[in-house]
């Protein structure tokens, strides 16, 4: 599992920097997402149901938002 900490960027960089990371990963693949952008939440579900992959993970803590993302 490749992991990306996009801790400090704010919506839209860490979709994006995601975005840029899963071009270069095969289908099945996943992509560990640690986040502290509460949009984030949303930014991923919705990414994930545009862009054909699948949300696996989506957990939002205190102040540290975490997701998995498999590509499809």
């Amino acid at each position: 599992m490749r992991e990306l900490d996009t801790s400090g960027l704010k919506c839209p960089l860490p979709v994006l920097k995601a975005k840029k990371a899963l071009r270069s990963m095969e289908t099945g693949d996943q992509l560990r997402v640690v986040s502290t952008d509460p949009s984030s939440v949303q930014d991923f579900a919705d990414y994930c149901d545009n862009a054909g992959h699948t949300l696996l993970v989506s957990d939002a803590g205190d102040t540290l938002f975490t997701y998995v993302i498999e590509k499809g």
